[in-house]
């Protein structure tokens, strides 16, 4: 039987760094991609924002 075609390049998975399976792509496991969404979901992934003074846009129309 010849090897199933792989759609996506094999990279480490960003929970434990172990290989990627295609089943759970990007992670090695089920259990890493649920750690990862529990992550989100607890807000440990957040974008910093910078807030900006009030009264800066003023006077730039």
């Amino acid at each position: 039987m010849t090897e199933p075609v792989r759609l996506r390049p094999r990279r480490p998975c960003p929970i434990c760094a172990k290989p990627s399976i295609q089943k759970a792509h990007p992670f090695c496991s089920t259990r890493c991609a649920q750690v990862d969404l529990n992550r989100w979901l607890g807000g440990h992934y957040a974008i910093p924002v910078e807030e900006e003074e009030p009264g800066e846009d003023e006077g730039k129309d």
